[in-house]
């Protein structure tokens, strides 16, 4: 069975659908308030969980009642969550999502709470962990130093999520063998804006330390830069109504397939299927899918 190690956030997300996002100074009437269990860390590990990977979360929830939900979301998916730890004194992340009626897009607001608290000792602590893991999966809403502790402990592949977008130090690039920003991480990466596939496809190329670069394109796929080469891996065709964890889906399902033994290309090529069902649905962990679900808009077995 695969084993993935995610360290990272955990968060209640606030979910109001708008028919447009609000400019600076404006108010814009919203529908009826939905919350669900979310986070880049707990949002990854639901999604690899679901394509039937063993899965341990490496985390922080506040002593409140939000992260005792959280926490049990996480084992209802049969994520291990023994080292889902509480931070007394300090309230659960939550996140405010505006999600687009008209384009599914999203914007996202996260007050981080006790995933703030999560140290590089903590990591130590799940050193064994770490170390054991085919995968381990990172993201950037736990504070930087975690993260870097985190990729030093792996004794498996590494991959990075870099939302949201911050300067990565060096040495945390080298650290990485898989970096998976979309378009806009990748732009505050390189410090340029990437106003086409060309641009986005220099960029990766060029980026340095980690072995391969993927960047998620929404609608239009993902591109996948290893090996000096460069490859656009179409999209599927679907209806999209939310965003919100496509890109989780993308990670966890990539997180996945790499954990399974498959070619990065391949692998990619699931991760994208998987990224195109969640946009079907509403919400951040509802929306993603199970193994049948991406086998079957495939067309054949995961």
């Amino acid at each position: 069975m695969p084993k993935i190690a995610v360290v990272g956030s955990l968060n209640l997300d606030l979910v109001v659908p708008v028919p447009h996002h609000p400019r600076p100074g404006e108010t814009v009437l919203g529908g009826a308030l939905a919350e669900h269990p979310g986070g880049k860390g707990a949002n990854q590990a639901v999604a690899a969980a679901r394509l039937g990977a063993q899965v341990a979360m490496v985390g922080m929830v506040g002593a409140d009642a939000v992260g005792g939900r959280l926490r049990a979301a996480l084992a209802a998916e049969r994520v291990d969550v023994e080292r889902v730890l509480v931070a007394e004194g300090s309230a659960s992340g939550q996140a405010l999502v505006a999600v687009n009626t008209a384009s599914g897009e999203n914007s996202i607001i996260v007050s981080p709470g006790a995933n703030g608290a999560l140290t590089p000792e903590h990591c130590a602590a799940a050193g064994a962990l770490l170390r054991d893991a085919q995968v381990t999966l990172l993201q950037q809403e736990v504070p930087a130093a975690t993260v870097e502790a985190a990729a030093r402990l792996a004794g498996g592949l590494v991959l990075l999520n870099p939302a949201p977008a911050r300067e990565l130090p060096r040495g945390l690039l080298e650290m990485v063998d898989v970096l998976v920003p979309n378009r806009r991480e990748l732009a505050a990466l390189v410090g340029s804006p990437l106003p086409d596939l060309h641009a986005v496809a220099d960029a990766a190329r060029t980026l340095g330390g980690p072995a391969a670069v993927v960047v998620t394109l929404g609608a239009d796929g993902a591109l996948l830069c290893a090996e000096g080469a460069v490859h656009v891996v179409p999209p599927l065709p679907v209806e999209a109504v939310d965003t919100t964890a496509a890109g989780d889906a993308f990670c966890g399902a990539l997180a996945c397939a790499l954990a399974e033994g498959r070619a990065l290309h391949e692998a990619v090529r699931l991760a994208n299927a998987a990224a195109a069902l969640a946009t079907t649905r509403a919400g951040a962990q509802p929306s993603l899918p199970t193994r049948d679900e991406v086998e079957a808009l495939l067309g054949h077995p995961f």
